[in-house]
């Protein structure tokens, strides 16, 4: 039988198990991880993998050659069910990741090695908890060399032509193929600038005969150079990837609805001639604040226009808004409380902040000029008005903030709310085609409008 101890030695045995628990340090500590979730969100811009526990993470990284490869050994972590199902989340048309293999590399770290399409330039960083997220540790892959995305929209631009150019020949061709079938006498067989007349009425109901438009004068050769030119028009699908946006109380989502919504208004301005469209993100993934500001500026764009579902505490708020940067203060309390709700989506979409250098969040605080403010303004009215023949606004005027993502000195730049997710009627709305289809073209027809009144400088390429 075994003689109990006196209490005094057993204050000492529990005092030197504590001693032994202080020697263990963090990772020794975190043993006891339990693996909330792991998610990828590929992209052509880069690939994020995010692994999401109840307690924060320490990992280590390295670039491997001979295949390019990233070896990740995550510390204090034994390997589990939900940490595997990382091998079936990876996409076959994912830009960086040709794989994923995971497995316990010593008892006490886990290894990750994620095989490479192309080589790639890691960043890791760890987020604390936010809104429904725990502890997040995150691996960006950005490509080394990133493209010139001035030259993609061009060339993008010149096959879209050819592609059109190619339609017109093979329908030409076959309209003629139908003419000689028809063995028409040559008599009959109608020229060119016929054919071409019956393809539009044949493509178009028909119409009552109007008088012939006046010619307008010739432009000057200074004229030509600011008009004969690639207009470009960035759009701004808000949230994204991490970062769901405001969800209605059906379960719609912000990042899914003006992703839906931009994707179709980039179709429209894309068939207009001379016009562009440069999308801060076209999938499921998050884009910085700052990020999407420097975007819009690396490719010169003519105006930004960013494009958000809003929400209010009490879900009775309705009616779509239109905002404009502002030099001071918001012009209400409820466009302050909207900007400072958008300028925290980088706490949820995840950002690196070693990545985040100084002068370039204080260059994102002077951005705003007073010439870029006043032609907002401009291009937010232009919004507003067909905007409101859509459905009902929530204010009657462009209203100003300090939005973020607004913060471009030289480039027009206006923030879209399409409505109110968070009420129930206009979430039902939202998630309508037809309605997505009219507020499409109320975007497309104030843009339009806006470079009517409003046409583009010339474009310093040096920029």
């Amino acid at each position: 039988m075994m003689t109990p101890r006196p209490a005094a030695t057993r204050r000492q045995a529990l005092q030197r198990m504590g001693g032994l628990v202080l020697l263990l340090g963090a990772a020794d500590l975190a043993r006891g991880a339990s693996i909330v979730a792991v998610r990828v969100w590929p992209a052509d811009d880069y690939t994020r993998v995010t692994i999401e526990s109840d307690q924060a993470l320490q990992a280590q990284h390295q670039l491997l050659q001979n295949p390019p490869r990233l070896v990740i050994d995550i510390e204090g972590l034994e390997l589990s069910a939900a940490l595997r199902e990382l091998v079936g989340k990876v996409r076959s048309d994912d830009p960086y990741i040709a794989g994923v293999r995971v497995g316990q590399f010593s008892p006490r770290v886990v290894r990750l090695v994620v095989d490479l399409k192309q080589p790639v330039r890691p960043q890791q960083f760890a987020l604390e908890p936010v809104a429904a997220y725990r502890h997040r540790l995150v691996f960006d892959l950005y490509p080394t060399h990133e493209h010139d995305p001035l030259l993609a929209l061009i060339r993008e631009k010149e096959v879209a032509e050819k592609n059109a150019a190619r339609e017109v020949r093979d329908a030409l061709g076959d309209f003629i193929a139908r003419v000689d079938k028809a063995a028409l006498p040559p008599s009959r067989v109608p020229s060119l600038p016929e054919v071409l007349a019956q393809m539009g009425a044949a493509a178009s109901a028909p119409q009552q005969t109007r008088a012939p438009a006046p010619v307008p004068p010739q432009p000057s050769a200074a004229e030509m150079q600011r008009i004969d030119r690639l207009i470009i028009v960035a759009l701004d699908p808000g949230h994204g990837g991490e970062d769901p946006g405001a969800i209605g109380p059906s379960g719609l989502r912000e990042k899914d609805v003006v992703l839906a919504i931009a994707l179709q208004l980039r179709d429209k301005l894309n068939a207009v001639p001379n016009m562009r469209v440069m999308m801060t993100r076209d999938e499921d993934f998050f884009v910085p604040l700052h990020e999407r500001v420097r975007k819009a500026r690396r490719v010169q764009a003519d105006l930004f226009v960013s494009i958000h579902a809003d929400a209010f505490m009490r879900p009775e708020a309705r009616g779509a808004s239109v905002f404009a940067l502002s030099e001071s203060g918001a012009t209400s309390a409820a466009a302050r409380w909207m900007a400072q709700r958008e300028n925290a989506a980088d706490l949820v979409g995840g950002v690196n902040v070693a990545v985040k250098d100084a002068q370039v969040m204080r260059a994102m605080l002077d951005m705003s000029t007073t010439a870029q403010i006043k032609d907002s303004l401009k291009l937010g009215q232009e919004v507003l008005r067909p905007l409101g023949k859509v459905g009902r606004l929530h204010k009657p005027r462009v209203e100003q903030a300090g939005f973020a993502v607004l913060k471009a000195p030289d480039v027009p730049s206006i923030l879209v709310e399409t409505a109110f997710i968070s009420n129930p009627q206009e979430e039902a709305l939202l998630r309508d085609a037809d309605y997505q289809a009219e507020l499409v073209e109320a975007l497309a027809t104030g843009i339009r409008r806006y470079f009517a009144k409003n046409p583009p400088l010339a474009r310093n390429r040096q920029l």
